[in-house]
């Protein structure tokens, strides 16, 4: 795996928008974001079309991709956040250059829909990618717990998974090593087949949902498209994040299931859709052990 260099002050921060258009109700909180970063030491550049919408309801997956492609070309851009979530990343895939990006590794980090572009880029790369804030979601949030992890995470360099206090239950017991591949559950499971999918084998699965996006219903139905794709029989153990539904997230899973697949489960809230949003590297490796209730990554 490629992992990316770490940012430093005075380095350039690139910002796409794959996932969709950013609307007026957005713009207090981006500028909030811009000021925070600048505060911190970093330059900001938006891409091309992060406010642009040429089809009318967004742009399309060639512009998106050109703003994407156009980030890792340039030597000045150390990092791309993607400014927001959305729907419909995935119309950038037969349009990014993976050789480029290949070859110009750096910090790709965004979470939900970004989902979708960060394990594609994995897969077809090699290149760690980032489950994380969007440029966004840095000030938009009621505590600053998602700026500390990516200045942890990508300034310090540190590989810890969350905070001391952040507690985990442990679902299924077990020990698991393994590459970290997921996010979102709705994205994840999309992946799970098709002409763009990606490698679940020995790894350990990370999923998370939003609630009124995602009912019950549609969580199980993720769930057993992922099952009925042959993903739980290929992992090594699954990292349960947030879901605010009537039903938890890892009840509808144990259901989906059942007793067949025996791998260790953790649960956490500390990422996903709310305020504790911790950087997880995705392709990069990490254990779990039910012994001491906790996710630890290995370097």
């Amino acid at each position: 795996m490629i992992l990316p260099e770490k940012l430093k002050k005075g380095d350039k921060i690139g910002v796409v928008a794959p996932a969709g258009i950013i609307r007026k109700k957005d713009l207090e909180d981006l500028n909030n974001s811009i000021t925070l970063m600048e505060a911190s030491g970093f330059e900001i550049e938006f891409g091309k079309y992060v406010f642009n919408a040429s089809l009318g309801y967004t742009n399309s997956g060639k512009e998106k991709a050109q703003d994407i492609n156009n980030m890792f070309r340039n030597p000045e851009i150390k990092a791309i956040f993607a400014v927001a979530g959305g729907a419909d990343s995935n119309s950038t895939f037969e349009y990014l250059d993976y050789d480029l990006i290949k070859s110009n590794p750096k910090i790709l980090c965004g979470f939900s829909d970004i989902t979708s572009i960060t394990n594609i880029i994995t897969e077809k790369t090699g290149l760690i990618t980032y489950n994380g804030p969007t440029f966004k979601a840095l000030t938009s949030w009621e505590t600053a717990y998602g700026y500390e992890q990516v200045i942890k995470r990508f300034v310090e360099g540190s590989k810890k998974l969350g905070e001391p206090d952040d507690e985990f239950d442990v679902i299924r017991n077990g020990y698991a090593e393994g590459q970290l591949v997921g996010g979102n559950l709705s994205r994840i499971a999309n992946l799970s087949s098709g002409t763009y999918s990606v490698t679940f084998e020995d790894k350990i699965l990370f999923i998370e949902e939003l609630y009124f996006e995602s009912p019950t219903t549609e969580v199980n139905y993720n769930l057993y498209r992922m099952k009925q794709n042959g993903v739980f029989n290929k992992i090594k153990g699954i990292w349960v994040g947030n879901y605010e539904g009537e039903v938890a997230l890892e009840k509808i899973l144990l259901d989906v299931i059942g007793e067949s697949i025996d791998v260790p489960i953790i649960k956490s809230n500390n990422f996903g859709h709310i305020d504790k949003k911790v950087v997880i590297p995705v392709g990069g490796t990490a254990r779990i052990d039910t012994n001491s209730s906790e996710i630890i990554e290995l370097v």
